[in-house]
């Protein structure tokens, strides 16, 4: 294995993808500008055959199954990713799953729990494109800047503000920003 490039955030990590020969791309969940979890989605779609792995500090079920529905093929935990991430690596190139080891357990039996009862695996709250925002928001840009960054007007960016606003229940730009550091999309 031979690393090919390194990158700040998740949209950089895009541009790189885009122009270099890539096999396997690995991805913090809590990036700056994009999350890994954007960035994954968006290089699925953009290159199907790359292998993605996510890397966290997030035990957490809900973020495990965010990334394997944004195309993830394996989540490593940062704590343990000195013994797990070259066996995870190794594991996505060969076309196989990797989950920590541990994790197994919990997720087969919340998968269970939820089949026997018939429940769905949950749903996203926001869209796509208003997580993007609110991440934005959180750290800390103007409609006019994220408009800017997402070639989108700033009317389009405080509309879809409002609309997070309405749907986590939540009074401002502040309550915003303790909801994207809650959910991993920024850092504290």
């Amino acid at each position: 294995m031979t690393v090919v490039a390194e990158a700040a955030d998740g949209a950089e990590a895009v541009t790189q993808a885009r122009t270099l020969d890539i096999d396997l791309a690995v991805l913090d969940i809590a990036m700056p500008r994009q999350t890994g979890l954007q960035a994954a989605r968006e290089l699925a779609r953009l290159q199907p055959d790359l292998r993605i792995l996510m890397l966290t500090m997030y035990d957490n079920e809900q973020y495990f199954f965010e990334a394997m529905r944004a195309g993830a093929s394996g989540y490593v935990l940062k704590s343990v990713a000195d013994r797990d991430l070259v066996e995870a690596c190794r594991a996505a190139l060969r076309d196989e799953p990797f989950i920590y080891p541990g994790a197994e357990t919990t997720l087969i039996r919340t998968y269970l729990d939820r089949a026997r009862s018939g429940g769905p695996l949950p749903e996203r709250a926001i869209t796509e494109r208003e997580e993007e925002i609110l991440k934005l928001v959180a750290e800390g840009h103007s409609s006019k800047e994220i408009g800017d960054l997402l070639v989108i007007s700033p009317k389009t960016v405080e509309r879809h503000r409002a609309n997070l606003l309405q749907k986590l229940g939540l009074r401002d730009r502040l309550e915003l920003t303790r909801y994207a550091i809650r959910v991993g999309l920024i850092e504290p």
